[in-house]
């Protein structure tokens, strides 16, 4: 008995210790990380206790602001996002919620808007306590061609990205479902949870935090377009296949390439093959899924990741999902069989993209091969109008040469006098390269993704795009891709 009252007395005393040591951790160690924390009511009080800064668009239209909440809350202030503007763009600004936390630009430049002490300059302002300041943060993208964006597509679902190819500038990223930040950011845990609940539905399930302009790669594969990034793979990596003819083929039997089990047909039927020049205004599957693999997986990967492939794309957003990261033969999908690049090279199977990672393709082929790195932010300034910090345009890539650029840019104009985007209606004036794509969404699925990249004007382009349309399988990207790009260039090269 003795020896267990011993032994329990030792554990009691070890439990009494180790209640300290932890008591220690909270007071001591971490008391700091906790006093901080997004998490506790004080330091959300306190947050809410001053406004946070502006966000506007381009154009001067203020998309974000903090007003002075009702007498009835206990917080001073709330977010609020003016109507005319908050589902235009929701997919950017984000929001700022207590209950939620930080999105889109409300968390990328959230050390910008929140109060904080005025930078010290002088001898003066280590000797004088000023008030808290917040700074103002203007975007790249103008009301003007966000609602160019909203209204091209007319409600159907889908995603417009225009980028300025020669700094990288977002000129435009809107996505249908979109959300109303409102509710979200409504200081009332109740509200802002049903708002989260119900946008989520009419996402599909995916959150309202998911754009599908720049977030998701996962629903899309870039059918056709991807072919130009095959046609500058040939042009770096195996100049030798440029002006070799590709057998012509109807369906391409099962068993032409290792592990195929089912013909590999044309999109819209028929025989083709030949030289490049001959099969990218044409749109040719059979031709780019064999010259593909004549190309090799390890010259198509390291193209792709040229273009910036499997790899997170830098743009000035939050960094939350490996769904945004767009994919080309990476090992979860490709199983070492030469099918799947066959099928990847004409970017189905194993070639995923979002609209940014595909406006970021036209971008390269616009601006020489360089690609830029994309930003949403152009410059902050302080409640002086005193310049904080501004975008400074940062190659972020060598996609490809400038000759091959310039090789592809001319086939992508053959596309529009030519090819498959002649039946679009660019404006001849306008000078249009660009590449339609239609991509199965999926596995006997009966819908498809209608794609477009295009740039303009192809002598000095100021404006590169990519559109997405999920829609039926019998409509082609041309169709209803084409007529969003159509109308995003002409009010790009319009003026202000």
């Amino acid at each position: 008995m003795a020896r267990r009252i011993r032994w329990l007395g030792i554990g009691m005393v070890l439990c009494f210790f180790l209640l300290f040591l932890q008591l220690n951790n909270i007071q001591v160690v971490k008391a700091h990380q906790y006093a901080t924390a997004a998490g506790n009511p004080v330091v959300q009080r306190a947050l809410y206790d001053k406004p946070r800064g502006v966000i506007q668009s381009a154009d001067g239209k203020i998309l974000a602001q903090s007003v002075r909440a009702p007498k009835s809350s206990i917080y001073q202030y709330k977010r609020v996002y003016p109507e005319q503007w908050a589902t235009l763009f929701s997919g950017v600004v984000g929001v700022d919620s207590i209950n939620l936390g930080n999105y889109g630009v409300e968390e990328s430049y959230n050390q910008y808007l929140v109060a904080h002490s005025r930078p010290v300059t002088s001898i003066k302002d280590l000797l004088t306590t000023s008030p808290p300041i917040t700074d103002t943060v203007t975007l790249t993208i103008s009301s003007r061609l966000q609602q160019d964006a909203r209204n091209a597509l007319a409600g159907r679902a889908g995603a417009v990205v225009a980028i300025n190819p020669s700094t990288g500038a977002i000129l435009a990223l809107y996505a249908n479902p979109t959300f109303d930040p409102n509710p979200l950011a409504s200081l009332s845990g109740a509200t802002e949870n049903k708002a989260f609940k119900a946008d989520t539905t009419n996402f599909l399930g995916y959150t309202p935090f998911t754009s599908l302009a720049y977030q998701d790669a996962t629903r899309f594969g870039p059918g056709s377009t991807f072919k130009t990034v095959t046609t500058a793979a040939a042009y770096d990596r195996a100049p030798q296949l440029v002006n070799t003819p590709v057998p012509s083929f109807g369906p391409i039997p099962s068993g032409h390439f290792q592990g195929q089990t089912q013909p590999l047909a044309n999109d819209a039927g028929g025989q083709c093959g030949g030289t490049i020049a001959i099969m990218l205004p044409e749109s040719c599957d059979t031709g780019y899924a064999i010259l593909g693999t004549e190309i090799g997986a390890p010259s198509m990967t390291a193209e792709a990741d040229g273009f910036g492939f499997n790899q997170q794309p830098p743009i000035d957003l939050p960094h939350n999902s490996r769904t945004q990261i767009s994919d080309f033969l990476q090992p979860n999908c490709y199983q070492n069989a030469q099918v799947f690049l066959a099928y990847s090279s004409i970017g189905q199977k194993c070639t995923t993209a979002s609209p940014l990672q595909m406006a970021m393709v036209a971008s390269a082929f616009a601006d020489n091969g360089t690609l830029m790195t994309p930003h949403v932010m152009a410059q902050i300034r302080d409640s002086d109008g005193n310049l904080v910090t501004q975008y400074k345009p940062t190659a972020w890539k060598q996609a490809t040469s400038a000759a091959t650029a310039a090789a592809v840019t001319n086939l992508m104009k053959e596309v529009v006098t030519a090819g498959t985007a002649t039946g679009v209606g660019f404006l001849p004036q306008d000078d249009v390269a660009a590449k339609t794509g239609t991509a199965q969404a999926g596995v006997g699925n009966t819908s498809v993704n209608g794609w477009m990249i295009a740039f303009a004007p192809a002598s000095h382009p100021v404006i590169a795009i990519a559109v997405v349309v999920p829609t039926k399988v019998t409509n082609l990207g041309a169709t209803v891709a084409g007529p969003v790009v159509k109308a995003m260039i002409e009010a790009a090269l319009s003026g202000p």
